[in-house]
């Protein structure tokens, strides 16, 4: 880079910086500076994020928004030719782009491995932009459906941050004072198969919500058969079970839906973050008719101004067509990811403590917040993107790409290797009081 460029690469990054601090917070700022090492993003291809100072860098997090990797061409296509022709739609005349990604995703779920009897028929649709925008319309259609106001949720869970999702999220971090307003919400014991059942006894239930697989709670997979016990115990008392599976559905998991394939009868699932192919914001609510019933009645019961707007909708078909040809490479990533994780912490096992996973996501639980702190150092340093956890910060998250290369993936080990050995040289992980309660 010459330094010309050097020198502008560098204001962009001073100017960002000082935005963020004054425009959003200090802390935002402080800890992008550290993540990019003094650099911001200028642009990404495939599995590379390419920074402000011309360094490459290679994204296996971006909070498994990534699952193409970034700009796929096929998707990008799909959008700008959207983007010329109509990107938003009057809402008052009816636009073919939603009734077709509605189609195209109820289609998609049809097709899932189903490990029980009977799959639900989830054939109704509603758009969101966000994961929680899906939550918030579950939770009140299930309300509205049943008359009632109570939703059973998990120990652990997340499920967004907008005020009735943040009701369903279980970490007291998200919630600050707002304890008052997030009423009828009951958290259950994930371990405990009779929780639904005492929690109906006790209070009047309009539905349960789970994650299969939660992803923000250090990576933990939720027992099936556990999960089949509840389901059962809310359809006897007339309650609505949804599966929120917005990070991991759509092959992060391995399977289109994790709920479906563990054969659990779910009203409801919820996929975001990928059905929008890593390229616009989308999500979505797909569910059976009973669930649907209050916007059947009354479409314009929830609504919002951008649900189903032409752009985002347009990706979504190509978005899942294109997951569905990178399936063996998913196969194969899980595979080495499992192998290359288990074989790393044995190598360490003084400080990683534990690896959970499934498919494309991955945690690693370390001996400590400060290890796994230390450890981001050294990804940071070498240019690995991961994901934390914030509600646990001892476990830092792998999220690559269906479109990672073995190279891809052995990199990224290697980066984890060098960037553990790095900690455990700067932290001695024998010190008393150096654990994961620290």
């Amino acid at each position: 880079m010459s330094d010309i460029r050097t020198r502008g690469a560098k204001d962009i990054a001073k100017t960002t910086f000082k935005q963020v601090k004054r425009h959003f917070a200090p802390s935002m700022a402080l800890a992008g500076k550290f993540t990019g090492q003094g650099a911001v993003e200028d642009s990404a291809s495939g599995c590379r994020v390419t920074l402000s100072d011309g360094r490459a860098v290679l994204d296996f997090g971006s909070y498994a928004v990534a699952l193409l990797g970034h700009r796929n061409a096929t998707v990008v296509e799909a959008v700008r030719a959207q983007l010329d022709r109509m990107p938003t739609s009057t809402r008052s005349v009816l636009n073919p782009l939603p009734g077709q990604a509605a189609e195209a995703v109820v289609d998609y779920l049809a097709a899932a491995d189903f490990g029980g009897d009977h799959a639900p028929e989830l054939s109704k649709v509603y758009f969101g932009l966000s994961g929680a925008d899906a939550v918030e319309a579950a939770a009140k259609l299930a309300r509205l459906a049943t008359g009632r106001a109570t939703v059973l949720a998990v120990e652990g869970a997340y499920h967004g941050k907008t005020l009735g999702a943040l009701a369903l999220t279980h970490h007291e971090r998200f919630k600050g004072n707002l304890g008052p307003v997030l009423d009828n919400t009951v958290h259950i014991d994930p371990a405990d198969p009779d929780a639904v059942s005492r929690a109906l006894a006790e209070n009047s239930v309009a539905a349960l919500i789970f994650e299969p697989v939660q992803g923000e709670n250090g990576v933990t997979l939720l027992d099936p058969a556990i999960l089949s016990r509840w389901c059962a115990d809310a359809h006897a008392h007339g309650a609505f079970v949804i599966a929120d599976e917005i990070q991991v559905g759509l092959r992060r998991c391995g399977d289109r839906s994790v709920a479906l394939a563990h054969g659990l009868p779910v009203d409801a699932v919820l996929l975001g973050k990928a059905i929008g192919g890593g390229v616009v914001p989308v999500s979505a609510l797909v569910c059976t008719e009973a669930l649907y019933a209050p916007l059947t009645g009354d479409p314009v019961l929830h609504t919002a101004t951008f649900s189903g707007y032409p752009l985002g909708v347009s990706a979504v078909a190509p978005a899942l067509a294109t997951i569905e040809a990178h399936v063996a490479d998913g196969v194969r990533i899980a595979r080495e990811m499992a192998e290359g994780l288990a074989l790393l912490a044995t190598d360490h096992n003084t400080v990683v403590t534990a690896v959970r996973g499934r498919g494309l996501l991955w945690g690693l639980d370390f001996c400590s917040p400060e290890f796994a702190g230390e450890v981001q150092v050294g990804l940071a340093q070498r240019g690995l993107v991961v994901s934390t956890c914030l509600s646990r910060p001892e476990v830092l998250r792998l999220i690559p790409p269906i479109i990672a290369t073995s190279d891809d993936v052995a990199e990224a080990l290697l980066l984890l290797r060098g960037a553990i050995e790095q900690a455990a040289a700067a932290i001695d992980p024998t010190r008393p009081g150096l654990d994961a309660s620290s």
